[in-house]
């Protein structure tokens, strides 16, 4: 039997055994909320609350449900089915697969450039004597390449947990430590926006923020890669996924409160971008001491490292699948992807070389500037491409009927895609085009 594009239809794995919810399964949401949550999301949480105090709370809060659905969906394709996501997209037509090519290339490319210099700064500012920011950059990317090619993901996951309780510790003990004003707090969940010009894009920018680009795509793969392949495991998983956003709410939410209390109240402006979170270590040294200044700085490093290696992980975990579908060796299947077989593929592992080496040249020489235009371009125009494939994907004939989208599902899948195509379109216009050319 075939669908209405002509596809066949997708066969639930046949009578999967329930199995029972357990905190003791956690890991895939953790790995995803510790990836999601790099520097760039704390800085932005923390710049909302130093020019809006708590108004945008609720838009954090927000930010962290829409991310939950999509994560969900892209965890319940990989198990209804018993396919990839890449098995999903190559279903809608090779122009998916294109797309993502030339978007694992650029991005790769100019992130992992990015991902080295946000876990230096920390470092440089915790031992200042010890060489250039460069090299602490290039000594990251080294790292967390021989640290994913050596390891599978158990290990990867058990590193990444101890690294999300660092980051937690850092960022509640900071939370409580600028004492917030509760009150206010509570306040900030209504949903209010700031007076101000922008003030809807603004509002929209921090929703969509929070936690997460192509990791949540990686999520449906660190499901599979946990030893997860079929429907059995959906109770489980959407508990993991819950907990990975609850988590990722606890990080901005804290982060919110200390721009807040700390910089708003004293009315005091920190540069965008990871700088300033070197800002607010100096901050913190001349309020409450150097004590608290280098557990910050400690709680950063965690932050960006594990966006590094997470993203060298799951990153090149979808590229393995990308090149087995590219040339069509089969369709992708969980099970693949839970044996190691893909961990140990000259495309994982090549990917793993493009995230590291070349970005080190643009280190040392700059970023190019048309490069960087399309990089923002690509990774704006990544998230409505997954919210809007997995609408398609999870309403047709290719999902078991019993795991398709209900009412709920389609109506967060439906806000997150028309949220980040205006996103995408704001991103796109403010390009300096006149200068690409």
């Amino acid at each position: 039997m075939a669908d209405t594009t002509g596809n066949p239809t997708t066969e639930a794995p046949s009578n999967p055994i329930p199995r029972k919810s357990s905190w003791r399964h956690i890991g895939p949401g953790v790995v995803v909320a510790a990836t999601g949550v790099g520097a760039g999301d704390l800085v932005a949480t923390l710049v909302a609350g130093s020019n809006f105090g708590y108004t945008l709370l609720w838009a954090a809060v927000v930010g962290c449900l829409v991310k939950i659905s999509l994560a969900e969906a892209a965890g319940r394709w990989h198990l209804a089915t018993g396919r990839t996501l890449f098995d999903g997209w190559a279903s809608l037509g090779r122009w998916t697969l294109w797309f993502f090519g030339v978007y694992a290339v650029i991005w790769g490319f100019v992130y992992g450039a990015a991902a080295m210099s946000s876990s230096a700064l920390p470092l440089q500012a915790l031992f200042p004597d010890v060489m250039d920011l460069k090299w602490w950059a290039v000594a990251c990317g080294l790292t967390g390449l021989v640290f994913v090619w050596f390891n599978r993901y158990a290990v990867f996951e058990k590193v990444m947990t101890a690294l999300v309780g660092v980051m937690f510790l850092v960022t509640v003990y900071l939370a409580i430590r600028v004492t917030p004003n509760l009150p206010d707090a509570f306040a900030g969940l209504l949903p209010v926006l700031p007076d101000e010009k922008d003030s809807v894009l603004n509002t929209l920018g921090l929703i969509g923020g929070v936690g997460g680009t192509i990791t949540l795509a990686a999520y449906g793969y660190w499901v599979n890669a946990k030893g997860w392949t079929d429907s059995g495991w959906m109770k489980v998983m959407r508990l993991d996924n819950r907990v990975a956003y609850a988590t990722t709410g606890i990080f901005v939410v804290a982060m919110l409160f200390v721009g807040a209390e700390l910089l708003h109240s004293a009315n005091i402006a920190i540069a965008s971008g990871d700088k300033g979170l070197i800002q607010l270590g100096d901050i913190l040294e001349a309020e409450y001491g150097s004590a608290t200044a280098k557990f910050f700085l400690i709680g950063f490093f965690a932050t960006s490292y594990t966006s590094l290696i997470g993203v060298w992980h799951g990153v090149s975990l979808m590229f393995a699948d990308f090149v087995t579908r590219l040339r069509a060796d089969g369709a992708g299947r969980g099970e693949d992807i839970a044996s190691g077989a893909r961990e140990r593929s000259w495309a994982f592992r090549g990917y793993l070389l493009w995230l590291t080496f070349p970005p080190i040249v643009l280190l040392f020489q700059g970023q190019p500037f048309r490069l960087i235009i399309l990089y923002g371009v690509l990774g704006a125009a990544f998230l409505p491409f997954l919210a809007l494939t997995l609408i398609w994907l999870l309403n047709s004939r290719r999902t078991p009927s019993e795991w398709r989208n209900g009412w709920l599902s389609n109506g967060m899948l439906a806000v997150a895609g028309v949220l980040f195509v205006v996103l995408c379109a704001k991103q796109v216009w403010d390009q300096p085009w006149g200068e690409f050319f």
